[in-house]
This record gives structure tokens, sequence and C-alpha cells, in this order.
């Protein structure tokens, strides 16, 4: 079989395994506003749900990202996390209280953890150099938001209108099966990788500790921190927000995600794409800027029609998730530690800005109203867009010949 070949479908089974992982993630969010009716959930709920999951995810992902470092396959981890959230988010439909409702997203957190680090160590080892930042972010970013954030408001908001909340979260066990049988048949069950030319030396697999005297995975974990906050901070409260705060109908509200989901898409793969040539530097910092005014159209535009192409626009950052969390950390250290560092930086980006923001969000919105948020929101993408100027520039066509990260 030919690199090309098998890079192509492990692009497009990866980028299956993790749209429907946001898919998952996200559909509390879209389900919320019929959940909390039928549980007595407040928006102190929503943010402790978000923020659980949130919590499992980060820890599961530093420690089984690690410890798929240390191994000579990925593949069966990668199966089992995908087989196990996709049973935990079924059973969320069963849940009859707020604290089932978080022991099953805490199970489904764990689950979810390792398969970023794992899917994305994979990916880059199969990934041309020239194609390494695309590559990275269709996955990264735009497949959790063609999957998670535009097919998803409308099907699950159509199913708990017509059938209940509860079928929309049973329903989704069936695609989760059907993508972990995808993955035993094309992802290959091992992987070597060769580090020349950019003075990688391979490190300890799985070695946490040298990867925190690295100044750039130092700064891409600060930088998830502020940054995933912006990110969990707007798609968990957007919903109720436009519903409580703007009086949109569920169907609006719906149009509006699934602008956000759009932009999210496209922009996930434009702008690593754009990184592939510009640098990843340049073009995480101009991003960041204009993602910075996301929050502050969803607070000041009222009317939905002029909101949509504004939210478009605007809603870059997850493009640039995969410049800071996946290609600027795989080029800077070996490749014995790619899913270490991923799974760190992702890791710790969740308990910050995944566990902590949230909660916080959650008692200001019950505290201050709503509109506080999203202040939240644009405060974090502020703090990553002043930590990017110290990143030390890693794109191979800006600092030479890029390391061979080969698949046989």
């Amino acid at each position: 079989m030919k690199i090309n070949t098998y890079e192509n479908r492990l692009l497009a089974v990866l980028f299956l395994g993790f749209g429907f992982v946001f898919f998952d993630r996200l559909a509390l969010s879209f389900l919320f506003p019929f959940v909390a009716k039928d549980l007595d959930l407040n928006n102190s709920h929503l943010g402790m749900l978000s923020s659980v999951l949130a919590l499992a995810w980060a820890i599961s992902g530093i420690t089984l990202g690690a410890y798929a470092d240390r191994k000579d396959s990925k593949k069966y981890i990668l199966i089992l996390s995908v087989i196990g959230f996709t049973v935990c988010s079924a059973l969320s439909g069963m849940v009859t209280s707020f604290l089932s409702l978080l022991f099953f997203r805490a199970l489904m957190g764990i689950a979810e953890g390792p398969v970023l680090p794992i899917s994305q160590s994979l990916l880059v080892a199969a990934s041309a150099p020239k194609r390494r930042g695309l590559n990275v972010g269709i996955v990264n970013a735009t497949a959790p938001g063609l999957i998670g954030a535009v097919l998803a408001p409308p099907i699950l908001i159509w199913l708990a209108t017509e059938y209940g909340w509860r079928s929309a979260f049973y329903a989704t066990i069936i695609p989760g099966l059907v993508i972990a049988a995808l993955m035993l048949l094309v992802v290959r069950n091992k992987h070597v990788h060769a580090d020349v030319d950019m003075g990688h030396s391979i490190g300890n697999k799985g070695d946490i500790k040298a990867l925190l005297k690295n100044r750039n995975v130092v700064l891409c974990v600060l930088i998830a921190c502020f940054y995933i906050s912006w990110f969990i901070t707007i798609v968990s409260f957007t919903p109720t927000y436009l519903m409580e705060v703007k009086g949109f109908t569920p169907e609006t509200m719906g149009n509006v995600m699934t602008s956000l989901g759009f932009a999210w898409a496209i922009w996930g793969f434009l702008i690593p794409g754009l990184s592939d040539r510009f640098g990843r530097k340049p073009t995480l910092i101009f991003f960041t800027v204009i993602a910075t005014c996301c929050p502050m159209v969803l607070l000041y535009v009222d009317d939905a029609s002029t909101m949509l192409p504004l939210i478009f626009l605007t809603y870059t950052g997850l493009g640039c998730f995969a410049i800071f969390m996946v290609a600027i950390p795989a080029e800077t250290v070996s490749s014995t530690q790619v899913a270490t560092a991923l799974g760190l930086i992702m890791g710790v980006g969740e308990i910050v800005g995944g566990f902590v923001t949230p909660v916080l969000a959650g008692f200001a919105a019950d505290a201050y109203g709503l509109d506080i948020v999203m202040w939240i929101a644009a405060g974090g993408s502020v703090i990553a867009l002043l930590l990017s100027f110290m990143l030390t520039e890693t794109a191979p066509v800006k600092v030479g010949k890029p390391v061979a990260l080969a698949t046989p």
C-alpha cells in the first residue's frame, strides 16, 4: 500500500472518529434546554456537567497519551476508547437525576481523553510534511466542526423535539460502533517514525518531565488553558444564552449553532493549511485576534440574520487549535513523544479551560447574568493571543527541511 493511500484512508477514519467525539461531547449543550426542564437543572449544573467531563478527559488524555507512546501499537487503545465513549453517551439517556448524569459524563470523558493525542500522533506519522498542518487541522477542527457542530444541532434538536431528549442520546450508539469497526479495518497496528534533519533526539517514551523543559511545549500548554476557556465557554453557554437572553426559538438557536459549526469546519482546515504556507506563529496570532470578536458578536448583535454571517467570520479559534495543540508541538518534540506532548497540552488545557472555567462561568452567570460568560470567553482569547507572540516558529516552510515522519 502506498503511503499516500494509507494517509488518506487514515485521515478519513480519524476524521469520523474525532468528529463523533464532539458529536457526543456537545450533545448535552444542544439538548440542555430540554434536559433542564425534565431534571430541574440550572446554569450552575450545566457548568459542572461540562467541567466534570473536561476534568476526566484531561486526566485520561495526559495519562493514556503517555501510556500509548510507550506501546508499539496504539490501535486498540483508540478503538476501545471509541466504544467506551459511545456506550456512555447512549447511557446518558437513562439518567433520572443530576448526579447520575454527572456520573455518565465523567465516564465519557475518561473514554474520550486519549482519542485526540493518539489519533493525531498516528496522523502526524503518516502525513507528508507539506500536508501536516492541513491534515491535523482537518481532524482537529474540521471534523468536530462539521460532525459535532453542523450536523449535531439539527439532528439532536429534531430528535429531542419529536421523540424526546433521551432518544437523542440513545441514537448515538450506532454510528459510534460503526466507526470503531472502521478503525479496526483501516488503522495499522504499528507505526514507525524517523527523526532527522531538525536536531530532535529520540526522547524517553512518555517522559512528561522532559517535555516541561521545552519552551514551545510550555507555551502551548498555557495557550491551551485560555483558548479552551474561550471555546468551552462559548459552546457550553451559547444555546442557553440565545434562548434565554436573546429570546430565540429552539430552531433559530439551532441555526446559529449550525453557523458556528460551519465556521468551525471551514476555518478548521483553512487556518492550519495557511500555516503550512505562511508559518504557524503569524497565522495563529492573526486569527486569534479575529476569534476575540466572536463573543462580542453574540453579546451585542440581537438580530439572528445579522448574527449568522458575523459568527461565521469571527469563529476562527478552532482552526488555531490545530496549530498550538498539534502542529507546533509535533514539530518541536521527538516523534516518540508526540502523543505524550499532545495529551499534556490538551489535558492541562482541559483542566483549566474545560473544568475550572465553566464552573466559574456557570456560577457567575447565575449571580450576574449570562452576559458575563461572553466576557469570560473574550478574556481567554486575549491572553492566548499575548502568549502566542512568545512562540518559536516550527513550520517547515519557515525553518528549513522538515522532520521525516514516515509510516512503512
